[in-house]
């Protein structure tokens, strides 16, 4: 397949994510004709370059080793961040493994960590712990913007997908629409557009995520109806319902307990 001059293959640790040869991955679904503008020749260079000077050894090591270390200790954690942005939806290279745990987890995962040799800090008491192995980074998040925190229907509706030759247990993607679409800002553009690519390249559960846009009903609505200018499929019915809750002229019925 050739994506903007640059050649792909399917990428084996993403499941039908889209490869750009060695090291390097697209995930996203480029064929179809609702998917975000396919990468030009430079900016698949300049991302493969970026996945090369990448320590993906280190990287992976400490993923093992972190995840290892919280299920020992019987701590409840989702992937969220890059992590998550490539398995469910595009490529997204960072070099942070972003973690996404219960407020009342956090200071048990931080404690796990460093009893496993990672140095900590507490970082924001509020919302944000890092812990850190050699030159890789943890985030121990437990809150994020529109007061958003791991629940028990978040737990129990998180997939297990594959990532680089294991299984990773991510946010819901409906969960991770929401996120993107409140935490997006000039500064950080990207979650906007991972946020598009979940819409393009998963089967949502549309009632679920509608009960979650109450953390920011305008801001996932504004994300839906970009997508629907951008030939994005999003049921008109769903937009309808947003906007009227987001006028307040319809009450919410939540589908499920939050």
């Amino acid at each position: 397949m050739n994506i903007g001059g640059a050649t792909t293959n399917l990428h084996p640790g993403c499941g039908n994510r889209i490869g750009l040869g060695a090291g390097g991955y697209a995930c996203g679904m480029a064929s179809s004709p609702t998917a975000p503008a396919s990468m030009s020749a430079d900016e698949a260079r300049v991302r493969l370059a970026l996945r090369e000077e990448a320590d993906v050894a280190e990287f992976l090591d400490v993923l093992d080793e972190t995840t290892e270390t919280l299920d020992r200790g019987g701590v409840e954690y989702l992937f969220m961040g890059g992590i998550a942005s490539s398995c469910l939806g595009r490529e997204r290279w960072t070099h942070d493994i972003d973690l996404f745990t219960r407020p009342e987890e956090a200071s048990r995962a931080l404690a796990s960590l460093a009893g496993a040799g990672f140095e900590i800090e507490e970082t924001f008491p509020d919302w944000l712990f890092k812990a850190w192995k050699g030159n890789q980074m943890v985030d121990v998040i437990f809150r994020t913007a529109g007061d958003i925190t791991v629940d028990r229907t978040m737990l129990e509706r998180a997939p297990t997908v594959p990532f680089m030759g294991r299984s990773v247990r991510t946010v819901p993607p409906e969960d991770l629409v929401v996120i993107k679409a409140i935490v997006a800002s000039e500064h950080a553009p990207r979650h906007w557009h991972d946020a598009l690519a979940i819409l393009v390249t998963t089967d949502l559960d549309w009632t679920y995520l509608m009960h979650r846009a109450r953390h920011g009903i305008r801001r996932v609505l504004s994300l839906l109806l970009y997508a629907q200018s951008s030939d994005i499929a999003v049921p008109s019915a769903i937009v309808r319902e947003l906007f009227a809750r987001a006028e307040g002229t319809v009450d919410e019925k939540p589908a499920v307990a939050s």
